[in-house]
């Protein structure tokens, strides 16, 4: 393929059509369009709609000299790509061990008091060299394109230090280089306090402001700044204060809030105008409002709140709440090992008493705009970038129904195609 392609006769063309957060009731609509057609060419889609009304300006001829490829998707449905909007997928090491202990009853906060946890994963990541953390990243991308994802969030934050932040980002970079999926790099210096700073997290706010903050503003190595806003981790008021200098240093916001204790950082994230706030098992119901009033959108991670045997956030009262709510896996060594949209899926419509069109709001148009990216990925609106799935079956409605099994056949990325499972 060279970036234009026309993929017709859809049985259902599910657009997500939209330029911003669906809120509330909007995240159920859908616009689908029955025996629909979507032409993209250089990487761009051009036309979308009812497959006779397409096609009826291309012929035969002129497509064939402009270079399309066509995909007959009859008997198929076709989605936008799916947006993993929260991901830790630069690591190094493994941590089976410490699932056996969450099995035996351990808490994660637990694990990580006595040096487990993320600290685990940040002596084998310091001790990674790029290109190992290069291959194992690729390898997870390649998973993730398998469930069709075409756009994912990375975050750094097991280095804890300057050097291994920074390795993270650049390792990032380059992935987005070599890799058909686009990734958002996130800078999560504030993942956790490090030994060297326990009982001196003021310090370390200050050292990630200082010094690891600059360069990674300096060299455009991530977009968004992130902070574990958490009892015994960073409280409200040293979050903040990371967050406003991130914004200071051209840094977009988000936040892991409320995820074990209610502390507020639900509030938090309304409050200095965060673009998501993550995980929320625990947010207060005015917090939930305030995100709601303020625009933020809510991130839902079912998939760590299901491997920590913990209650899944809110997510029906959220969007009942006129919330943007987002989903994504939170792949990470510890708390979620497992890039599984067809899981993600599965936890929302089952546990979480989200619809089916809701979920795919969420992991589509609500999933970009959680990246700041609703005006040029997440829907098939003419003019956005043609990242596109087709599934083997004829509805979206297969995805939930095929239980933790993937139903995405193939995966086109800029209009050029990534992954079919036919192949």
């Amino acid at each position: 393929m060279n970036g234009n392609v026309i993929i017709k006769n859809a049985s259902q063309l599910v657009t997500c059509s939209g330029f911003k957060a669906k809120q509330g009731k909007e995240m159920s609509d859908l616009h689908v369009v029955e025996d629909g057609t979507v032409v993209i060419e250089e990487g761009i889609i051009k036309a979308v709609g009812k497959t006779e009304d397409v096609l009826t300006g291309f012929d035969k001829a002129d497509v064939y000299a402009r270079g399309f490829d066509i995909i007959d998707a009859a008997g198929k449905a076709v989605l936008p790509g799916f947006v993993d909007s929260h991901t830790h997928f630069v690591f190094a090491g493994y941590r089976a061990e410490e699932f056996s202990w969450r099995l035996r009853g351990d808490s994660y906060m637990d694990i990580m008091k006595r040096g487990g946890g993320i600290f685990n994963t940040v002596k084998a990541t310091r001790a990674a060299n790029k290109e190992e953390l290069i291959e194992t990243g690729a390898n997870r991308l390649d998973s993730m394109v398998s469930f069709g994802v075409t756009t994912v969030e990375g975050k750094s934050g097991y280095g804890l230090d300057h050097s291994t932040e920074i390795k993270q980002l650049e390792v990032m970079k380059e992935l987005n280089n070599r890799h058909p999926v686009d990734i958002v790099p996130t800078f999560l210096g504030a993942h956790a306090v490090p030994g060297d700073y326990k009982g001196r997290e003021d310090a370390y706010i200050d050292y990630l402001i200082e010094r690891v903050m600059p360069e990674v503003a300096d060299r455009d190595l991530a977009k968004f700044c992130d902070v574990f806003c958490e009892k015994n981790v960073f409280s409200v008021q040293q979050s903040r204060r990371l967050l406003l200098k991130a914004k200071e240093n051209g840094l977009k916001i988000k936040i892991h809030a409320d995820e074990i204790e209610q502390l507020g950082g639900a509030e938090l994230a309304a409050e200095i105008g965060a673009v998501s706030a993550d995980h929320l098992l625990q947010a207060s119901d005015k917090g939930i409002i305030d995100i709601a009033e303020a625009g933020v959108v809510a991130t839902l991670l079912p998939g760590t709140a299901f491997c920590l045997k913990e209650p899944c956030a809110k997510g029906r009262y959220m969007i009942d709440m006129n919330c943007a709510v987002a989903l994504a896996t939170d792949l990470n060594p510890g708390s979620c090992f497992s890039e599984s949209i067809p899981l993600i899926f599965a936890l929302a419509t089952l546990y979480m008493n989200i619809s089916i069109e809701e979920a795919i709001t969420a992991l589509t148009i609500n999933g970009a705009s959680a990246l700041d990216r609703a005006g040029t990925i997440g829907s098939l609106d003419v003019g956005k970038i043609g990242d596109v799935i087709i599934l083997e079956y004829p509805s979206y409605k297969f995805i939930p129904y095929h239980i933790a099994i993937s139903t995405v056949e193939k995966v086109i990325k800029k209009g050029e195609l990534i992954f079919d499972r036919e192949k």
